[in-house]
């Protein structure tokens, strides 16, 4: 019963505290006491249930304003235990968020003070725990005891925008109260205390276009059929006032920037009712004649207008395309126009809306018209020709000024100006023709041959006379009618055969002509016998009548012995008016043929082997001697040629290969001249040369005493001028490799060969061992081998 009535009081002060709290007595000082609670449970690990001791505890809920800015520390609440005596020996003792630093306490009274100014929306509240100690021994009297200092909130924070300009769409011509943007604010304090966040929303400009709902912030049109035309962009200021808008409220504002999008409320409409343009006759098919606009307030898609030709005498001359970059009607020429046939035309343009939007349909049909004129101008046109070409005929060989025929041009402006002619000498190199120059007559200069040029292409151009530079120009071709002014000829340069044994009327060629005129002056041909001869005694003649004749033989028995050659003269004529004819001679060899016809030979060497020889025997000839000839050239060739020896004879003298050494030269291989340049090494003079098998362990330096002239001729002082410095030189070689021939050697059985000392010193040596040396020593072995045999040769 006695930790239940404990219970009670416990909840009963507690709530007098926060009572007594929220209305400020708190910050007056004032303190609650309670009695210790006895056998409160608390759990502890492991779920042991742990009996908290009796403690005296004077409790509080302490509550600080945010924002204090007074003199002194403010006094946040008092703590005292029911076993404190006033005597001095607790001690109070704070810890947790803020204790000693934010939070003070007095350790002997328990009053807890706030040292720094405290902001509810950095931080809303802290945790602290307060115990009592023996101030001596330290020794707690109480165990620990947590507790809540909570930041009460003023209104000190204003509403803030989450942006500070905000940018919204809405449609022209939108109903009242059509949503634009909603805008939002928030305030930093204490939305669960007061009124310091509770916000209000209004208008500051803007009206009377938009409205805002003062508790949503919801931004709504305010005027009906707003027009984009009339003023596109709008801006509106926003309030938000927390204090539910009362007096002493803060507030903030944003700025909200509102564009009217376009619709299609608005047709097209030409600024004039008539356009004047004018275009040249000279233009071509799709010039660009002029242009056409209707203006259309819309943008984008509702302000496209397309252009049509809807009526007009020009319809059929002119058509009408859409610029739509620049949005205009582009008039364009469709065909040619000529000023002299008719000189203006009208038309009538429509211009319409491509996009049309239905809730806008009853403003009016979205489309207008206008007439357009154009002019057609006179333009300085070159003459015209009345032919695109002209095709004249005249004969070969037609007289010199002989009319071909009439070119006539003339100037299709309305001034009818004279024309010149002339021909292009481009395409008259050989100058044929002539043309007047005023009325367009071309005659001919000189004959025309249909058999070197049957065709002649010309050039005419026609000038006006007073305007040089207006021009044109015609083709004119000029066919040359034929002639019969050639005679028909053999096709071919033809010559027969007729073997000797021929029968009588045999068929032995076929002959055909050929006639450089026309086919209507050549063909048909006809072959006939000259008069003279009609009545030939050994050919005939047969007209094929296909442009072609056959000659027969008219007797039997030819003989090559006789005559074998025979000269046929036929005449052929053409079918030409008047007929032309010429005669022809053929020539028919008489030929030895066998049984069956066939042709053997057709020479008469066989008749005349008396009165000479032969090709064929003359060739035979003539071979021969060449190949006696190119035998005659071999055979002395050969017995030019010698062989060579190959051994030397014995006869020859030894002494031939015997080489003198008469001078201190080079040694056993100079057998030339001596040469004082050879001692004198340029390269020795200005240094001498190391040698390279040594070290040398100090530098020579050679006495400049014994060095001769570089051209001293005295080689003995030169010479031995050079043995004393390499013989007083340790570190190098001699100048020159100086090689001395006194010594040839030792340990030879032979001794020495020289045939110097063979002349003076008497030798008892046997050299008859030389003749087993073989061939190479025989030549020795006959000087020295013998001592009889030498004192006989000598």
């Amino acid at each position: 019963p006695k930790m239940k009535e404990d219970h009670c009081l416990h909840t009963a002060l507690l709530c007098l505290g926060v009572l007594c709290c929220s209305h400020g007595l708190a910050t007056d000082g004032l303190s609650l006491s309670r009695p210790s609670l006895h056998g409160h449970h608390e759990k502890g690990k492991e779920g042991q249930v742990l009996h908290r001791s009796k403690r005296g505890w004077v409790w509080n809920q302490f509550f600080v304003i945010e924002e204090y800015t007074g003199p002194d520390p403010v006094l946040v609440g008092r703590l005292h235990s029911d076993i404190d005596s006033g005597d001095g020996n607790i001690k109070y003792i704070l810890s947790g968020e803020g204790a000693g630093i934010i939070f003070v306490i007095d350790d002997k009274s328990g009053n807890i003070h706030a040292t720094k100014t405290l902001d509810r929306e950095e931080r809303a509240q802290y945790t602290l725990t307060a115990q009592a100690v023996d101030r001596n021994t330290n020794r707690p009297l109480e165990p620990p005891s947590e507790f809540i200092v909570k930041v009460q909130d003023i209104n000190d924070n204003p509403p803030e925008f989450l942006h500070e300009n905000y940018h919204a769409n809405v449609p022209e011509r939108s109903n009242v109260g059509t949503s634009v943007i909603q805008v939002t604010a928030s305030d930093a304090d204490d939305p669960t205390y007061g009124n310091s966040a509770k916000l209000v929303y209004s208008i500051l400009e803007g009206q009377p276009y938009f409205s805002v709902e003062a508790q949503t912030g919801i931004i709504r049109t305010a005027l009906p059929n707003m027009d984009r035309e009339a003023k596109e962009e709008y801006h509106v200021v926003i309030q938000a006032k927390d204090m539910g808008g009362h007096m002493g409220g803060l507030s903030g504002t944003t700025k909200v920037t509102i564009t009217l999008t376009d619709v299609n409320d608005n047709p097209p409409k030409f600024p004039q009712s008539v356009y004047q343009m004018s275009v040249s006759e000279a233009a071509v098919p799709g010039e660009e004649v002029g242009r056409v606009k209707a203006k259309d307030p819309d943008i984008g898609e509702n302000g496209l207008v397309a252009y049509s030709i809807i009526d007009g005498d020009g319809m059929d001359m002119f058509e009408i395309t859409t610029d739509y970059e620049t949005q205009e009607g582009v008039v364009k020429l469709k065909k040619t126009l000529d000023y002299e046939t008719k000189k203006s035309y009208s038309l009538k343009v429509e211009a319409a809306n491509v996009h049309i939007d239905p809730k806008f349909i009853s403003n009016g049909p979205f489309k207008d018209t206008v007439t357009v004129k154009i002019a057609v101008e006179d333009a300085d046109e070159p003459p015209v020709f009345l032919k695109p070409s002209y095709i004249f005929e005249v004969q070969e060989n037609a007289a010199s000024g002989t009319v071909v025929g009439k070119v006539h041009a003339k100037d299709p402006d309305a001034a009818n100006s004279a024309i010149r002619y002339s021909i292009d000498r481009h395409t008259d190199l050989e100058r044929y023709f002539v043309i007047n120059a005023e009325d367009g007559n071309i005659k001919t200069i000189k004959a025309l041959d249909r058999e070197e040029m049957a065709w002649h292409n010309i050039s005419v151009f026609a000038v006006e006379v007073h305007k040089q530079h207006q021009e044109a120009k015609v083709p004119v071709a000029i066919k040359v009618v034929d002639v019969n002014d050639n005679a028909p000829k053999f096709a071919a340069a033809y010559e027969a055969f007729v073997c000797e044994n021929a029968r009588s009327n045999q068929q032995f060629i076929t002959i055909s002509a050929d006639d450089k005129d026309d086919s209507a002056n050549g063909p048909r041909f006809i072959f006939s016998l000259p008069p003279e001869i009609i009545h030939n005694p050994n050919f005939t003649l047969r007209d094929n009548r296909d442009n072609t004749a056959s000659v027969l033989v008219r007797r039997e028995g030819f003989s090559r012995q006789k005559q074998d050659l025979y000269l046929l003269p036929i005449v052929i004529s053409d079918g030409g008016v008047p007929p032309l004819s010429s005669t022809n001679t053929l020539t028919i060899r008489v030929c030895g043929c066998d049984g069956s016809g066939s042709l053997l030979s057709c020479n008469a060497e066989a008749y005349v082997l008396n009165a000479g020889l032969s090709t064929g025997a003359l060739i035979a000839i003539l071979a021969c001697i060449v190949i006696l000839l190119v035998i005659v050239v071999l055979f002395v060739t050969l017995k030019r040629q010698k062989k060579e020896p190959l051994i030397v004879f014995e006869e020859e003298d030894v002494r031939e290969n015997i080489i003198t050494y008469d001078d201190e030269g080079g040694g056993e291989e100079d057998t030339e001249a001596f040469d004082i340049a050879t001692l004198q090494n340029p390269d020795g003079i200005n240094g001498f040369i190391p040698r390279k098998d040594i070290k040398p362990e100090y530098q020579y330096l050679p006495r400049p005493g014994l060095r001769p002239a570089p051209n001293s001729v005295d080689v003995d002082d030169f010479i031995n001028t050079r043995i004393q410095e390499a013989d007083n030189d340790p570190t190098a070689p001699p100048y020159d490799s100086i090689q001395i021939y006194g010594y040839e050697g030792r340990g030879s059985v032979a001794g020495s060969l020289s045939s110097l000392e063979s002349a003076t010193t008497d030798s008892d040596l046997d050299y008859d061992y030389l003749q087993n040396w073989g061939p190479r020593f025989k030549k020795l072995a006959d000087l020295y081998g013998s001592k009889d045999t030498f004192d006989d040769d000598s």
